[in-house]
């Protein structure tokens, strides 16, 4: 076969579909319906096409050819494309063709097979749980809910004020073992944000710490945001949203691309998700009052300070510390250290 090398960014991707493949009639349905049909006649939703991005140089390459296999960055073959088709995505899946948009004029590839589980040799491959694995890890604590949580950042107070107040709700609910799945974005993130390894350590040393040490936590890496189904796979049935999840810049205006409340307006709303409930909340903010971080009170709105992700990485970067109650310290020295 025609050999396409893949970058980390890709062998991620590889790692996502390994676990629910995307062929021709998966990619049409995601692209034209935003979910995906089962055989058993139920919805999943998936609203994003998985497939390979690649450059003019690389089809130039594949030419005709009907069968390509994907090569890791260290030479091992991990997977193979078949019946290789071309197609135009990028207005259906972003609602804009404007230039500066990142996926705008990529060229793409279904994926057909994966070969063996997917490793990167980076430490961090034994939180690289498949949806199998995560099951078979809830069930052997018998949880009877599982809630997840997706971040891209380190967790502050506001994260853990919302994972309490989540397992607060389940247990009024009536539900008597819940346990949470924390999902740190572990694929393509913004050239400033914390790497990886250094966010998991952040959060080791979060979650043996009292704001959180009333449940449980299974930490779980996530390539990419696009996992929905695969957390459902996983036994999750509550996925707390709160501001705009992933929240995107447009590629040419100085403005969001989405309004702050779309991400979970949308999923509230979204065929293929009704296994999953939406737990939606307000903005969680630090009360310059109570000294502690609180969901935001519009009708107090000058005695609440917002730390973004990026105030908060400036301050570690600068050696300025945080307002008493925003972050544990052990946390935040994993911060300052990396910084």
């Amino acid at each position: 076969m025609t050999k396409v090398k893949l970058t980390k960014i890709d062998l991620e991707w590889v790692h996502v579909i390994s676990e629910g493949f995307m062929r021709e009639d998966e990619y049409l349905q995601s692209l034209h319906f935003n979910s995906l049909r089962m055989n058993d006649g139920s919805l999943v939703n998936m609203s994003l096409p998985i497939v390979l991005s690649i450059d003019d140089e690389t089809k130039e390459k594949i030419g005709v050819s009907k069968n390509v296999a994907l090569v890791s960055l260290q030479g091992d073959i991990i997977g193979s494309l078949r019946s290789v088709e071309k197609k135009e995505r990028i207005a259906r899946t972003w609602g804009t063709t404007s230039q500066g948009l990142p996926y705008v004029e990529e060229h793409s590839l279904p994926l057909e097979t994966v070969f063996k589980p997917i490793k990167y040799n980076d430490g961090l491959d034994h939180y690289r749980l498949s949806p199998k694995q995560l099951r078979k890890e809830f069930d052997n604590r018998q949880a009877d809910a599982v809630f997840a949580f997706q971040l891209r950042n380190p967790v502050h107070n506001g994260h853990a004020l919302l994972m309490n107040d989540t397992r607060k709700r389940l247990l009024e609910m009536g539900y008597k073992s819940p346990i949470m799945l924390l999902h740190p974005l572990g694929g393509f993130t913004k050239a400033d944000d914390v790497p990886l390894g250094v966010r998991m350590e952040q959060h080791s040393k979060v979650k043996t710490l009292s704001l959180v040490k009333s449940f449980d936590i299974k930490i779980d890496y996530s390539s990419s945001m696009a996992r929905q189904g695969s957390r459902i796979n996983a036994g999750a049935n509550f996925y707390i949203v709160g501001r705009d999840p992933a929240g995107m810049g447009h590629p040419t205006e100085k403005r969001d691309l989405y309004d702050p409340d779309h991400g979970k307006k949308v999923l509230s709303m979204a065929p293929g998700l009704e296994k999953l409930n939406i737990l939606p909340f307000r903005v969680a903010a630090y009360d310059t009052i109570e000294k502690k971080m609180a969901l935001f009170d519009p009708s107090r709105a000058k005695e609440f300070l917002f730390i973004s992700g990026t105030k908060m990485r400036t301050k570690a970067r600068t050696g300025e510390n945080p307002p008493d109650g925003f972050m544990c310290p052990s946390g935040w020295n994993v911060l300052v250290k990396y910084y």
